[in-house]
This record gives structure tokens, sequence and C-alpha cells, in this order.
């Protein structure tokens, strides 16, 4: 857990489980995290 939150403070991307399907997550603040997001996902 702590690898992850230190891996979202440095501007990278996590995945993590839930209960059907993988998510990202990042941090909201940093736009260049979320366009991260997007870009993995493939989305506009």
């Amino acid at each position: 857990m702590s690898l992850a939150a230190q891996v979202i403070r440095d501007g990278g991307l996590v995945a993590f489980p839930t209960e059907t399907v993988y998510g990202l997550g990042a941090n909201a603040l940093d736009e260049q995290a979320v366009a991260g997001i997007f870009r993995a996902k493939e989305r506009p």
C-alpha cells in the first residue's frame, strides 16, 4: 500500500482490483496523471 501511495505522489498511475474489473488510480489534482489515465484507457 505504501508503494502505491508513493507512485501516486510521484505522479504515476496504479491499478487495483475491484469486485468485477481493475481500476486505475492517480492524483486527481495532477493534470498529467489524469491525462495518463485517459491515455491508458485510450480515451480522447
